[in-house]
This record gives C-alpha cells, sequence and structure tokens, in this order.
C-alpha cells in the first residue's frame, strides 16, 4: 500500500510560466524532461535519479544543476549521511506552462521538445503488442474554448500523475491540443420552417 496520498511528497505552485530562454532550453531535453517526470512522484536525490535514469551520476548532477539554475528545480530537503549532507530536489512546479518566446529570440530554434512526437516513439512497442489505447478527434472551436479545453486536460493530467504508485509497469498519458488544415463541414444551412 502506497504511503503517500498527495503526490510528490514536498510543497510546489500548481503552475508556473515558463519564459526564459534558459528555462526554455533546459525543457528541451529528453533526459532533463524525464528527471522532472521522476520528481512528480517524490523528492530525490542525484544518486537515485542516476540509478532509475541508467545514466552515470556525473551526467545527472549536470543536468539537475541545469534545471536548478533555471528555477525548474529546487532543493526540498537534505538529510546527512556519515560526514556528507545528501539533497532531494523537487520541482518548483507541477505543471510548466510555455508562454511566449522573445522575439529576440530564433524562431529556427524551437526550445521545446513536441511531447507528441515523444510519446509516438515510445509507445511504439505498445502498439506494436496491441497494448496502445489512443484517439484522435478534430473539432472546429473558437481558440477561447480550445484554452477552456486545454485546462480541463491539463486537470486531468495532474489527476492522474496523484494515482497510487503500485504495480510494476509505468504507463505514460499522451495528451495534445493544436490547430489543423482538417476539413470541416460549412455552417448547416436552417431547416425549412426553422425560425433561426
Amino acid at each position: 500500500m502506497p504511503n503517500n496520498t498527495r503526490f510528490p511528497d514536498y510543497a510546489l505552485a500548481d503552475v508556473t510560466d515558463v519564459t526564459a530562454p534558459a528555462q526554455l532550453r533546459a525543457l528541451a531535453s529528453p533526459l532533463r524532461n524525464a528527471i522532472l517526470e521522476l520528481l512528480l512522484e517524490r523528492a530525490a536525490t542525484v544518486s537515485e535519479l542516476a540509478l532509475a535514469l541508467g545514466r552515470p551520476k556525473s551526467t545527472v548532477a549536470h543536468h539537475v544543476s541545469a534545471l536548478a539554475d533555471a528555477q525548474l528545480l529546487k532543493v526540498v530537503r537534505t538529510r546527512r549521511v556519515r560526514a556528507i549532507e545528501e539533497r532531494y530536489y523537487g520541482r518548483t512546479a507541477r505543471i510548466f506552462r510555455v508562454g511566449p518566446v522573445s522575439p529576440t529570440d530564433s524562431p529556427a530554434t524551437p526550445y521545446c521538445t513536441n511531447d507528441l512526437a515523444t510519446a509516438a516513439a515510445e509507445s511504439a512497442p505498445a502498439h506494436q503488442a496491441d497494448e496502445l489505447s489512443s484517439i484522435v478527434r478534430h473539432v472546429r472551436i473558437p481558440r477561447e474554448q480550445a484554452r477552456e479545453f486545454w485546462a480541463r486536460v491539463l486537470e486531468l493530467a495532474n489527476d492522474y500523475a496523484q494515482l497510487p504508485r503500485e504495480g510494476d509497469v509505468v504507463y505514460g498519458f499522451a495528451a495534445g491540443l493544436y490547430p489543423t488544415d482538417h476539413p470541416a463541414l460549412p455552417e448547416a444551412e436552417p431547416a425549412a420552417g426553422d425560425p433561426h
């Protein structure tokens, strides 16, 4: 039975807008995103993160330092082990919402990874094994309604991140909302006798 009723096990903001180029560059790294994802469960040391990721401790320490410099991670507690003080790192927010990028930055250089492309690559084995659940829908709606719907999706993603940690398989949850060139029907003609 899990001993946490709320994840992660430290205080953090719900949403932080990320606009600084250093923050955006930090989020563009798949390894840094994996670190941030792990820290949604609980605070962890560099050693614990390195073990979970199967990467050298020095590599993980470098990326943790970059995330901390970008104010996406912080030390949430310490513990004395023999003569060494272990630092436990945590996120500064549950959700990092990418805000407008400064016009002085090069638009040709994407700062953020395409999470749907990452999910597509990650889900390929599940697709081959017929264990993938996915759905795509296209709806013609106003931009404000799309923003409101996305806020609901973020709430659902946060609920997903709060599920008790049990079992032996890590399941991915991906969502995206994006404008398309998908065809749309014209406005419906009023039916005969319809006053509208």
